[in-house]
């Protein structure tokens, strides 16, 4: 526990609890200070009433000498644990009479606790209790919870009196705190760098050049398909590098490694330019507030065209120092390693410019950057330690995960002691698979890391039963842009470049007294996963022109509660974005798409032009619905359903999973691959 926990359990100020420790003899330095268990309830006797102090103080105080008068390495933690949990009192002459006059005890359980988890609290076996139960007509089993109304009545079977500790409920996503580190206990560490952009661009080789190791043969199709985390010495200073997947399938993992990082190397083709995901990996960088660094790589291959690089990155606003700007630039050939030297002492020069420092002195904490289920070795997770050292042994909890850490790896894969600030490590004895990007912290013992991530656990289950839907979060997010200095984030796809620059342009000029409109990302094409991730990291609205949402797209926005707004009228667009900004903006119509179908193969009926031979992938499709024909993502025709039919006879509607015959009103130009989503129009009341 830290000195500014327990000032928040007892409701007072952290300097007081200093000034209180001083008085005891307690070596504290600052709020975020250590203390075990006894100097803990000393502490709480000291604020606590004086006739409660009076009572308790005796057996605490003892129990802290002996503690005391015992060399550190002989102190044995479930003995501490079990002076904490459980204080021998003097005889006591109960009025009920406990048998035969013997010894009471006081133990403390939990509130909610289960039957093992109090009888473990009484030393008694789970059995023990059961019997008990059932002997006062409760059937109750050892992982049930203890029927509060018997508590007391068990307890003084057994010669103990109970105090039920309120359940302390913990974040449903741990977050990590704000520490108060004094200037004297910070000490450099090593940057930690992301190595992102586009899929083939040459990441993982960039790195595999870098470590003098070879992991690409080991991925596969060449595609990372992990995060992994390595620590390579330039100038006798440590780099830690996390390689984040380029593959547009692992985004949300690229958002997550944005966000642990000090320094990104953004890794751009010199034969290839900007790419899509080159674009994203942009936004991501931007929204994480990091500096950034463009390794043009591939300039051994013919066509390298360093500049023409250097003039495209000027459109998504990085300027290099070549041109004028302040984001350093490398010419690199990850194969051949030209220009990697001067990459690592860029990288170096911005670290010790930079003078990243953390606090190696607390237990740790951290960030989990992967996790997975390996044979043999059962849940494994890496973590980057953020602050403090981490030891083998000790207990720790991320999200609503707990373990204690059997072995420590590094990222040569040899076993370690302990990690410090900014160290990749492997973890072994984890409970469960942890999620990347939870947030890592070391608890003082395995019943504390227990106790938090079930009420994780609880908390998590309940929220996710309360997922916002997409109209809650419009809703709250028009109430902020009521207020003053409104900021609204907006993610723009459209169907073609010319477009996008017009609406770029003329979203820009949008703005009002007290808001503006900050521009996240935009692209070409259909609106994928990769886009709902970063609106969800950066609470940003999507609008579409003339592009639908991807089946998955759609689902995680749902899921998520992602509002996405499509238009093809580009007019519409910008009307309804200015009145987001005002916050004046209630929707009147609903849209609910149906089904959607694969065009797999076209047929000419006379008559009828053309038919689509269509499998229906998910929903429904109805005659006289409205459908629309993509292609590519692109919106080509809107439209409706004139002539549905299986085999030989017409139907009303087709099930996902069946093969139907499909005709649009007026229009022929159907292609195989195209794709058809059916949708209705639903009139709802402005609210």
């Amino acid at each position: 526990m830290r000195v500014y926990e327990l000032a928040r359990d007892l409701g007072v100020d952290s300097k007081e609890v200093l000034a209180h420790a001083q008085e005891l003899g307690i070596e504290v330095k600052t709020a975020s200070s250590g203390l075990n268990d006894e100097a803990a309830e000393l502490l709480r006797l000291a604020f606590a009433p004086a006739s409660e102090a009076a009572v308790e103080a005796e057996p605490v105080i003892e129990a802290a000498k002996s503690t005391e008068e015992t060399p550190a390495e002989e102190v044995d933690e479930e003995a501490v644990d079990e002076t904490v949990e459980v204080i021998d009192s003097e005889d006591v002459d109960s009025e009920d009479g406990a048998p035969g006059g013997a010894e009471v005890q006081i133990a403390s359980i939990t509130e909610g606790a289960t039957v093992e988890a109090f009888a473990e609290a009484l030393g008694q076996p789970a059995g023990e209790v059961v019997k008990a139960l059932l002997e006062k007509g409760i059937p109750a089993g050892a992982n049930q919870t203890m029927p509060v109304d018997l508590i007391d009545e068990v307890a003084e079977g057994f010669g103990f009196i109970v105090e039920v500790e309120a359940l302390v409920e913990a974040p449903a996503v741990a977050e990590q705190p704000e520490f108060d580190d004094s200037e004297d206990d910070l000490v450099g560490r090593p940057p930690v760098v992301t190595v992102m952009g586009h899929v083939d661009h040459g990441k993982t080789t960039l790195l595999d050049t870098i470590r003098k190791a070879s992991v690409v043969d080991d991925e596969q199709g060449g595609i990372t398909q992990h995060i992994g985390a390595y620590q390579v010495e330039v100038n006798g200073h440590d780099i830690t590098f996390i390689d984040t997947p380029g593959h547009e399938a692992f985004t949300s993992l690229r958002a997550r490694g944005a966000n642990i990082t000090d320094i990104v190397v953004l890794v751009v083709a010199a034969d290839d330019g900007v790419m899509p995901q080159t674009q994203e990996a942009i936004s991501h960088s931007k929204a994480a507030g990091v500096k950034m660094i463009v390794a043009i790589n591939k300039m051994d291959v013919a066509g390298a065209d360093p500049l023409r690089v250097r003039t495209e990155l000027t459109n998504y606003d990085v300027v290099t120092e070549e041109l004028g700007g302040d984001v350093p630039s490398v010419e690199v050939s990850a194969l051949n390693g030209t220009g990697v030297g001067d990459l690592l002492e860029v990288i170096d020069l911005i670290a010790q410019l930079e003078d990243y420092q953390a606090n190696p002195q607390p237990t740790a904490s951290g960030v989990v950057v992967e996790a997975q289920l390996e044979k043999g070795r059962g849940p494994v997770a890496s973590v980057i330690i953020q602050r403090g050292t981490l030891k083998q042994g000790d207990a720790f909890v991320a999200g609503a995960v707990s373990g204690r850490a059997r072995a420590l790896l590094n990222d040569q894969g040899d076993q370690v002691k302990s990690a410090t600030p900014s160290d990749p490590v492997q973890i072994m004895g984890w409970d469960e698979v942890p999620s990347a990007g939870d947030f890592f912290e070391v608890m003082k013992n395995d019943r504390e890391a227990r106790k938090v991530a079930v009420s994780r656990h609880e908390s998590d289950r309940a929220n996710s039963q309360a997922a916002p839907s997409a109209r809650d979060r419009l809703q709250g997010l028009l109430e902020q842009l009521r207020s003053d200095d409104a900021t609204l984030n907006v993610i723009v796809k459209a169907d073609a470049q010319g477009s996008l620059e017009a609406l770029r342009e003329s979203i820009a000029k949008i703005e009002r007294e007290g808001g503006k409109i900050q521009i996240i990302h935009t692209g070409v094409g259909g609106i994928n996963e990769n886009d709902v991730t970063l609106a969800e990291v950066t609470e940003a609205v999507i609008v579409g022109f003339n592009v639908r949402p991807e089946p998955k797209a759609r689902k995680a926005a749902e899921s998520s509660g992602i509002q996405i707004r499509t238009y093809g009228i580009i007019y519409e667009l910008l009307e309804e974005v200015e009145l987001l900004l005002v916050g004046q903006l209630a929707p009147d119509e609903e849209e609910q798409v149906l089904g959607t179908a694969e065009v797999r193969a076209t047929f000419k009926v006379p008559r009828a032009g053309t038919i689509a031979g269509c499998y229906v992938i998910e929903g429904v499709v109805q005659r006289g619905a409205k459908a629309r024909l993509l292609r590519d993502g692109v919106v080509i025709h809107d439209g409706i359903i004139s002539s549905l039919k299986r085999f030989k006879d017409d139907v009303r509607e087709v099930a996902s999973g069946f093969e139907c015959g499909m005709g649009f009103e007026g229009y022929d130009d159907i292609k195989d691959g195209d794709n058809i989503e059916v949708y209705l129009i639903r009139e709802v009341a402005r609210t």
